[in-house]
């Protein structure tokens, strides 16, 4: 399929350049596939559409402050630098701009040499590799000299880092926020909790490929970039237990589904508790197995995550929704509104 069937027209003022106050406040436009309706609402009334017994499946990936500004140690050039995942033991990949000025033995430092960087390798697309050198813990030394990796749309800077993270983030890796989850609360998970819906972690570190729009004529010849992701035993057996008794699993947000179909066994028809990295692709005509239901935000034009999301709805009716989810001025993107989609069973 022609990558250009995923394409849209999406008016600047609808990119949210900032988060919302209160997190739940949120539109959330839910599309009920079961009995064929379509409401606008606000997110804190998510819970509505939720009942006992179903598995909100979140990711607890935790975003690292990765975007630093240091500077060539031998000419003095400004360099950019965003960390995108650790290959081994202080050893990087990174995207560099300017890249050019990067070759393999260069040095830069960031805050001062507290964290000095040699590139001891060059790839393509401006991305690198670093060995690092430090002093005490290097997600320390991050959070205090490091900026939120925000993606190129948002103009605006932000003030709060913890509002480019979820509520339950914890597991610290990702180069940028598995922002579905932007929308929950403390409060709106209690009640959840108390209403029978049981939340499930999972841990998918989001890297390269949120970065890189579709460079290919048809979605079929893309390569997805491989992420590192863990699942507990604990939460692959709730998972079972809800197939077992054919109770809704519902992913909050693209990365979730990513980790989801990727240890589903389709022969045995059950979750497997595994860890490692995936690369898993999700593009129509695609058949999901792992999930009933989708919480995700708008997604940018002929983005891997608009095909995936058209793989769970179909594409004509994604971009229908799209077009009047514009209409009614949602906000897009990752600090914007929501969307809650529960297929058809068949």
């Amino acid at each position: 399929m022609n990558l250009e069937a995923f394409d849209y027209v999406l008016p600047e003022h609808l990119i949210a350049q900032t988060p919302l106050q209160k997190r739940e406040a949120s539109k959330l436009f839910v599309i009920d596939e079961q009995n064929d309706t379509k409401t606008h609402t606000t997110f804190t009334e998510i819970e509505r559409y939720l009942r006992r017994g179903d598995c909100l499946v979140i990711n607890d990936s935790r975003v690292i402050p990765v975007r630093l500004f240091g500077t060539k140690v031998d000419t003095g050039a400004n360099i950019e630098v965003l960390f995108l995942h650790e290959v081994r033991k202080d050893e990087w990949t990174a995207l560099v701009k300017p890249a050019k000025r990067v070759k393999v033995g260069s040095k830069v430092s960031f805050g001062d040499e507290t964290l000095v960087a040699t590139c001891t390798a060059e790839k393509e697309k401006g991305e690198r590799t670093f060995t690092l050198q430090y002093d005490g813990r290097l997600l320390e030394v991050l959070e205090r000299i490091g900026e939120m990796p925000l993606p190129p749309y948002i103009k605006s800077t932000l003030t709060d880092k913890e509002r480019y993270q979820t509520v339950y983030a914890k597991e610290s890796g990702s180069a940028a926020a598995p922002t579905a989850g932007l929308h929950f609360t403390e409060k709106l998970l209690d009640r959840l909790r108390k209403k029978g819906v049981r939340i499930v972690p999972v841990t998918l570190h989001v890297g390269l490929g949120t970065f890189r729009p579709l460079d290919v004529t048809r979605i079929e010849d893309h390569t997805m970039h491989a992420e590192y992701f863990h699942i507990t035993e604990e939460s692959v057996q709730i998972l079972n237990d809800a197939k077992r008794h054919n109770e809704r699993i519902i992913a909050v947000g693209t990365t979730s589904v990513r980790v989801l179909e990727s240890i589903f066994n389709r022969e045995q028809n059950k979750f497997v508790a595994t860890s490692g990295w995936t690369d898993i692709y999700i593009y129509p005509p695609y058949s999901f197995r792992a999930i009933d239901g989708l919480v995700t935000n708008f997604h940018l034009p002929k983005s891997s995550l608009l095909v995936l999301v058209s793989a769970f709805i179909g594409r004509e009716k994604i971009l229908g929704a799209y077009a009047e989810a514009i209409e009614r001025s949602y906000r897009f993107f990752s600090f914007g509104d929501a969307m809650f989609i529960l297929q058809k069973k068949e």
